[in-house]
């Protein structure tokens, strides 16, 4: 079968889905590989490229449409591409079926196959296909590159001849995907980075990454984010008002604002409204990855960057993914190539369109004329919450001295019953055992009790602990090796020196290999 990809009509749109990598990668599949001239080049990838690739290049769309059995695309088809869909095809794209009612019926009507990226369910095994989460991560990177190209200092402090600047402080609201992805990127250009997300059991998250996260003063539990494929559920409006009571204390404080707040299908909830932009200080920034669903801030306009009128600029760019077109492609054809490898079971270049695969189901939006959105529910679960961990109450000094004295008590009674019970066997055992037995078994318990002082008060500054037990013992086979190499028994001199031999060998080579390991940590 033949699978293609043409150039995105949707003005603006930079990124493509078939790179000449992944074509390679779907030739191996058993796919002959088709590409509209100049699909690529915004993207940076020319013509000469894809031919490289051993990929057709077809002069216009509507041969390229007409020409393969599986077209591959970024945005959802409009109405010309509908029009080229014919009964037996496959496209795969950013579809949205549940805000594209019409389209979902004119593909219907075309007798075509839509499979739509942006429904690829949430669960472990689709990771690899899951492009919202592929886009969202670009997102979130860009929207801090695009706050610092709007802020006019540092994201770190500074301290210089000239003066001190003080590091920006960052807030980010939602910590899906695009808000992770903007958390690890302002961290690490020197941000003071908060972070707040409805989701208690994402606070470890942000805290790794070195953020701050904010927390509410309020009881009620938030509800499991997978009931929602994955993503934060809707607040009750008690929790909201505490929210938005936040959120206006930190707004005087913070530099730069990023919203990430946004379900699939679903208007995009006001969370930084108009009294909070007034309340921040001129100069400061404020992007809205959720623009193109209305935004999370009232004062954003979709696809355009504004000025409030104290100074605060607000950016409602609804492309960050394509403002980073190349790396864009580069993940979104990965994604497309997982799929078509589901689809390619035996990988001979033939589509199975297997609808007992929960992740092909819960894709696929028309089939065979029929409109099989939405879903069923996957059967496996999808991305399961964390109870949050219950932090540690902080002991005061009379707390902990109390604990210790309790904890010594514990330790004292058990060392005493555990003497009390040997020194109990052992006068059993000097009861029935003949005298020469006891004097042997004297004397081994003896050298276990003083083989354990050894081994385990051996210092590890030198070598690792494991290093030090191993040497400890290779020191004391060693010792007895040495007091009985001299015996008249030849078989016991032999038995000794092989002892001995092997024993060093450990210590030596224990040494060195500890070697090797802290040189690792030295500078060269």
């Amino acid at each position: 079968m033949k699978i293609g990809a043409p150039k995105e009509v949707l003005g603006g749109e930079a990124r493509v889905a078939m790179t000449p990598d992944s074509a390679l990668q779907l030739q191996k599949l058993g796919y002959e590989c088709f590409i509209e001239t100049g699909a690529g080049a915004a993207a940076g990838f020319s013509d000469e490229s894809y031919k490289t690739a051993g990929v057709t290049v077809l002069d216009s769309a509507k041969a390229l449409w007409g020409e393969v059995d599986v077209i591959a695309k970024v945005r959802p088809p409009v109405d010309t591409e509908v029009k080229l869909l014919t009964k037996g095809k496959t496209l795969i794209s950013f579809f949205y079926p549940a805000q594209n009612t019409e389209l979902l019926e004119a593909a219907k009507a075309t007798g075509s196959n839509v499979i739509a990226m942006d429904m690829v369910p949430r669960i472990s095994r689709a990771q690899k296909m899951d492009a919202l989460s592929s886009m969202a991560n670009i997102a979130g990177y860009r929207a801090v590159i695009e706050a610092g190209n709007n802020f006019g200092r540092f994201f770190t402090g500074q301290v210089t001849a000239a003066g001190k600047v003080p590091p920006a402080k960052v807030l980010i609201v939602g910590a899906g995907v695009a808000g992770l992805a903007a958390i690890g990127t302002a961290t690490s250009l020197g941000a003071i980075t908060y972070a707040f997300d409805v989701r208690p059991e994402v606070a470890e998250q942000i805290e790794s990454m070195g953020a701050e996260f904010v927390y509410l003063d309020f009881e009620e539990q938030a509800q499991d984010g997978a009931a929602t494929g994955g993503y934060a559920a809707p607040s009750s409006p008690e929790f909201r008002e505490k929210q938005l009571e936040k959120f206006r204390e930190l707004a005087p404080e913070m530099d730069i604002v990023i919203t990430t707040a946004l379900i699939p299908g679903r208007d995009a909830p006001k969370l930084w409204l108009k009294d909070m932009v007034e309340a921040m200080k001129p100069g400061s920034v404020v992007i809205d990855l959720a623009a193109e669903r209305g935004g999370n801030c009232d004062l954003t306009v979709p696809d355009q960057k504004v000025v409030s009128d104290n100074g605060v600029t607000i950016v409602g760019y609804t492309d960050f993914p394509s403002r980073m077109a190349s790396q864009s492609s580069t993940l979104y054809s990965t994604n497309i190539r997982h799929m078509m490898t589901d689809l390619t079971p035996g990988k001979d270049g033939q589509v199975v369109h297997n609808l007992e695969d929960d992740v092909i189901r819960g894709a696929t939006v028309t089939f065979d004329g029929e409109i099989t959105f939405p879903p069923p529910p996957p059967k496996v679960k999808a991305i399961a919450a964390q109870k949050p961990k219950e932090k540690a109450k902080e002991l005061t000094p009379e707390e902990r001295k109390a604990q210790e004295v309790a904890a010594f008590k514990e330790q004292t009674k058990t060392q005493v019953t555990l003497l009390g019970i040997g020194t109990l066997l052992l006068l059993l055992a000097g009861y029935y055992a003949p005298a020469s037995f006891m004097s042997h078994f004297v004397v081994f318990m003896l050298s276990c009790f003083v083989g354990f002082q050894v081994i385990w008060n051996v210092s590890h500054s030198l070598h690792t602990p494991l290093m030090a037990v191993t040497n400890a013992v290779s020191g004391i086979i060693i010792l007895g090796a040495v007091a009985q190499i001299g015996s008249t028994s030849w078989i016991i001199a032999i038995l000794a020196a092989l002892s001995v031999l092997i024993s060093t060998i450990n210590i030596v080579g224990g040494f060195l290999v500890t070697r090797r390991m802290l040189a690792m940590f030295q500078k060269s």
